[in-house]
């Protein structure tokens, strides 16, 4: 039998061109895709210290089993903010095999922001206010605890920090989500002052900015109510807790699955020997899908 070399080169050649090819498109593919984290109100001291500290502690262990990319974690780290409370809090997150990235909450800062309880922060936690780039993805962590009670000097610097994000952001069309605490509205965008949420005025301005800018989600917590809204596309979430819910859903945090054209995002509860008297839900909530 008669082989000709040059043909079976060539034949090599280019089934080694599409094994490359077939590999790298695999590993794009892959890298676009992510997942992480969504989780509210650790708190501890909320629902009782070392109950907030176990529950924590077994979040942290279910996190690492899902292995995220990364967590984040929508204000209200601890119920009273001492060295302590902020010393046990990040003793239990240094357990995440995943970074980890938070937004302060009102007990974080105080429900009237100080320079004092600021500076507490920044130098205990870290910055209050920041952006975090993953892939073509851009989170925007914010204070919204300065659009609830405005302090001179600090609120305003947040604003016209949070203009020039967003304008950049929309010129380089990044992939965006905002991470806070406080929600924007609960019901409908009109709805009046409620002192869980942003301030009419301060929402509008708020929609407005975050719609112009193509934000793609908002998620949040403070209200310990499981809260999903959606405005003009984009996806407003305030999730369960891991201290204490006020309407009866389990504790436990949201699981965010993101591709290039899609998210979608579903609830996982703790495990259920951290309360004993917790039951399941009758039906969970179905898991949300959205196209980018």
């Amino acid at each position: 039998m008669h082989i000709n070399p040059t043909r079976a080169s060539s034949r090599t050649a280019l089934a080694c061109f599409l094994t490359t090819f077939f590999l790298i498109v695999i590993t794009v593919n892959a890298q676009q895709s992510f997942s992480f984290v969504q989780l509210c109100d650790p708190q501890l001291g909320m629902g009782g210290y070392e109950h907030d500290s176990l529950a924590l502690c077994q979040a942290v262990q279910q996190i690492n089993d899902i292995s995220p990319d990364f967590v984040v974690i929508c204000g209200d780290l601890v119920h009273e903010a001492n060295d302590t409370s902020y010393g046990d809090f990040k003793f239990i997150l240094s357990g995440l095999h995943a970074p980890y990235y938070a937004a302060p909450g009102n007990h974080d800062v105080e429900n009237s922001p100080t320079n004092e309880s600021l500076a507490y922060y920044r130098n205990t936690i870290g910055p209050d206010y920041y952006t975090m780039d993953y892939l073509n993805h851009t989170f925007v962590f914010v204070n919204s605890t300065l659009w609830m009670a405005p302090l001179e000097g600090e609120a305003e610097k947040q604003d016209e920090w949070l203009h020039e994000v967003m304008a950049k952001l929309k010129e380089e069309q990044r992939n965006v989500f905002v991470i806070g605490h406080h929600p924007l509205f609960l019901k409908t965008p009109e709805e009046q002052d409620v002192s869980s949420v942003i301030p009419p005025e301060k929402r509008a301005e708020l929609l407005s900015l975050f719609s112009e800018a193509g934000v793609k989600a908002y998620l949040t917590g403070h209200t310990h109510m499981t809260v999903l809204n959606n405005f003009n596309g984009m996806m407003l979430v305030c999730g369960e807790t891991t201290s204490l819910n006020f309407d009866d859903r389990p504790l436990g945090f949201r699981l965010w699955q993101v591709n290039e054209s899609a998210f979608s995002h579903g609830f996982v509860m703790l495990d259920e020997h951290i309360e004993e008297e917790m039951e399941p839900v009758e039906q969970e909530l179905q898991p949300v899908e959205e196209g980018l």
